[in-house]
Formats: C-alpha cells, sequence, structure tokens
C-alpha cells in the first residue's frame, strides 16, 4: 500500500550554466528530495552551495544560459518541463508560493501593501473590485498577522519583520500546496528570526507543506521537520531534524561540521573552503576538507539510506554546553 503523493518530488535534479567561454558551472548535481503536505523540509549548507538555485528552477526563473536535467514533480507537473505560459499562470502563486529573501525589495516601492495585496488577489482569485476586492486582501493581510493599521502604508515605512509579513501574505494568497521560503530571516535580528520562522511553521497544514532555504541552523533545527545538506551542488545528507540536531546526529562530516561551527557548541570552523562550482571533483566534493577521507573517496558516493560519504559518522554527538 502506498503512501499519500508528495506535494513536491523532486528526482536527479541537475542544473549547469553554460559560461561565455563554453565551460560549465554545475550549480546542482543529481538533487532528490521528497516534501508531504504537513511537513518542513531545511534545506542548508554554505552560501554558494547551489541552495537558491534549486528554488529559482522549482519557479522556472532560471536564466537563459542554464541546463536542467532531471524532474521536479508538484502534482502531476514537471516543473522542468512546464513552458513559460504554465509556469506564469499555473505554478508561481498557484502551486508554489515565495516567501522572497529581501520582501523590501520584492514588494514595489511605489504602491501599498493593500494595493499589492489587491493586485495578487485579482490575478490568482478572480474577484475583480468592490467589498469583496477589499475584504479578501484584508483576510489575507490578516492570515500573515500583519496589522489592518499599516495596509495603507509603503513597503519603505514598514520595519524588516512587517515586510516579511507583507511578503508571506502576498505568498498565501493563492492558496499554493508548496510554500517556498528562500532565506527569509536574511537581516533579521535574533527575536525577528524566531518569530518569522514560527510564522511560516503556522501555515504549514493537511494541504500544504514548506521548504526553507536556510543558512540559518538555530531557524531551521526550531521549525523543521527534516534537513537537507547541501555541499558544492550536491544533497549530503538527509534526516529528520530531531536525529540531526539531537542524538545520534548528522553522519556526514560536512554535517557535523557545519553545528560543531556553532558558538553553542564547539565553536569550530571547517577548514579549507569549498571547491569551484566549474571544476568539482569526480569523487566526494568534501575530501580536501575531511579528516576522514581516503582513496575511496576519489569515487563519488551515492545518497544512499540519507547520507552520500564512503565514511559516514557511527558515534553520537556530544550534547551542545549549556
Amino acid at each position: 500500500m502506498t503512501g499519500p503523493q508528495p506535494v513536491l518530488s523532486v528526482h536527479d535534479l541537475s542544473i549547469r550554466f553554460r559560461m561565455r567561454d563554453g565551460a560549465y558551472v554545475q550549480a546542482v548535481s543529481g538533487a532528490r528530495l521528497d516534501l508531504a503536505a504537513g511537513e518542513c523540509l531545511a534545506l542548508v549548507g554554505e552560501s554558494g552551495c547551489g541552495k537558491s538555485v534549486l528554488a529559482s528552477a522549482l519557479l522556472g526563473l532560471l536564466p537563459g544560459n542554464a541546463e536542467t536535467a532531471g524532474s521536479a514533480f508538484i502534482g502531476d507537473l514537471d516543473l522542468l518541463a512546464a513552458d513559460e505560459r504554465t509556469l506564469a499562470r499555473t505554478v508561481r502563486g498557484r502551486r508554489v508560493g515565495l516567501v522572497p529573501q529581501s520582501p523590501a525589495a520584492h514588494l514595489t516601492p511605489v504602491r501599498t501593501v493593500r494595493s499589492q495585496l489587491e493586485e495578487t488577489v485579482r490575478e490568482l482569485t478572480g474577484v475583480r473590485r468592490g467589498p469583496r476586492l477589499r475584504a479578501a486582501a484584508e483576510e489575507a493581510a490578516e492570515r500573515a498577522a500583519f496589522p489592518a493599521g499599516h495596509l495603507d502604508r509603503h513597503p519603505h515605512e514598514l520595519s524588516g519583520g512587517l515586510a516579511q509579513r507583507a511578503a508571506t501574505a502576498l505568498a498565501l494568497v493563492g492558496d499554493a500546496p508548496l510554500l517556498l521560503a528562500d532565506e527569509p530571516t536574511t537581516g533579521l535580528d535574533r527575536d525577528l528570526v524566531e518569530r518569522t520562522v514560527d510564522e511560516l511553521r503556522r501555515h504549514i497544514g493537511a494541504e500544504r507543506a514548506l521548504l526553507l532555504i536556510t543558512h540559518d541552523l538555530a531557524a531551521a533545527e526550531r521549525i523543521a521537520d527534516r534537513m537537507a545538506v547541501m555541499y558544492a551542488s550536491r544533497i549530503v545528507e538527509l534526516a529528520d531534524a530531531a536525529d540531526f540536531f539531537g542524538s545520534p546526529g548528522p553522519r556526514h562530516p560536512y554535517a557535523r561540521g557545519l553545528l560543531d561551527a556553532l558558538p553553542e557548541r564547539e565553536f569550530t570552523p571547517i577548514p579549507g573552503m569549498p571547491p569551484e562550482l566549474g571544476a568539482l571533483p569526480a569523487g566526494c566534493a568534501f575530501a580536501a576538507r575531511c579528516d576522514r577521507a581516503t582513496g575511496i573517496c576519489g569515487t563519488r558516493p551515492a545518497l544512499a539510506d540519507g547520507v552520500a560519504c564512503h565514511h559516514p559518522a557511527t558515534v553520537p554527538l556530544e550534547a551542545p554546553r549549556a
């Protein structure tokens, strides 16, 4: 007996960019993940590892020099095979709601929040004018805990937290089954980070999932059900969040290094630098930085049993310091 169909199913997704000199930059390599309704999956990793490129692919927003392979299904629609007309009319806002990295830049600066919500309601719901349109816009604001008294303000008049709530309200209008939050806490202080991710968590439900793309492990720990760790274009670990942040901890040496670098843990940086995406090694991309590496690491490990590593960790991590 099979379970319910995932909201999002990504299989062997690869993305590369052709440069002017004919060389290629491999931004995503063979990514695989499933995301179920009611679930938050946090995709984490250092800047430049390919997280946001993967998000752009799901929205059909890759530049013209991008080449893709694999599939990314929402329901029966392969997002990678869809044309621009389909993406614009049936995906963006309707199947995938985007909470962007920089909401203040995402919002139109010369229009009030109310007018932008009303425009989005008209586009996605068919409510065109009058009291119904106004009520629908106000309902969208209320769902994102955006105060009604600020609806007639412009984006520059909002705090960072309120701008984020305005962007979330826009993302929720179409009742998309996938909410995609791409670095939604960038530039926010810790209190606002916690409030922002708590608010995002509130919108996960029986018919909606959340893909949280972040470098903020504390934010991921706060709301994620599962973790996907990305390194140098590749997903190297998939794990339940409780196991990842607790015991036994991550199994991939890179993922362990991410946790060890946190101030509340060992505060030990990962030595070395990640490889250039235009010159990825044939084997394990982390081998040059890894104290477990042996000759077999010259071959690329498959993602098996949730980890892509020839020498996965088996010893539980120590608890973080109080």
